[in-house]
């Protein structure tokens, strides 16, 4: 285990644009504000969503799109420095979610995309940075 202890810093509370991309606007947060590290909880609703799944055997994602109107149960996250494909940090909102149908049916994962229909997240950041790294025994990059 690696740990460390964190102080947090600002808190936001934030309604998600409708019809623009839940993920995105988070990101887009962490951009205006200068976030690079923080937690976020929220709930509402999405009209479509794209879930990945992470195959630990092949050690990749596999992606599930959801072509339907989905309640947001709960949805739980953090963000933090991804290196991007030029090898520059960027803002990355690691999200994750529950998503239930009309029937009660839920389904979960990775939420890699989803059209916001209405969306309310608390955002609390935390002083300092965290950076994600490529971890060998997962093939993930996580943070500390």
């Amino acid at each position: 285990m690696d740990y460390r202890e964190v102080t947090g810093e600002r808190e936001f509370v934030v309604r998600l644009g409708h019809g623009e991309d839940w993920r995105s606007e988070l990101e887009t947060l962490a951009d205006d504000e200068s976030i690079d590290a923080a937690w976020f909880v929220g709930m509402g609703a999405v009209q479509d969503a794209d879930v990945w799944f992470y195959d630990q055997d092949d050690r990749e994602y596999r992606s599930v799109t959801f072509d339907e109107p989905l309640e947001v149960a709960a949805c739980v996250g953090n963000i933090s420095l991804l290196p991007g494909s030029d090898g520059d940090p960027e803002r990355f909102a690691h999200t994750h979610a529950v998503l239930s149908r009309p029937s009660g049916q839920a389904v979960a994962g990775h939420l890699d995309a989803a059209t916001v229909f209405a969306g309310e997240v608390y955002v609390r950041t935390f002083e300092g940075t965290l950076t994600r790294t490529p971890d060998e025994r997962t093939g993930l990059d996580l943070w500390l």
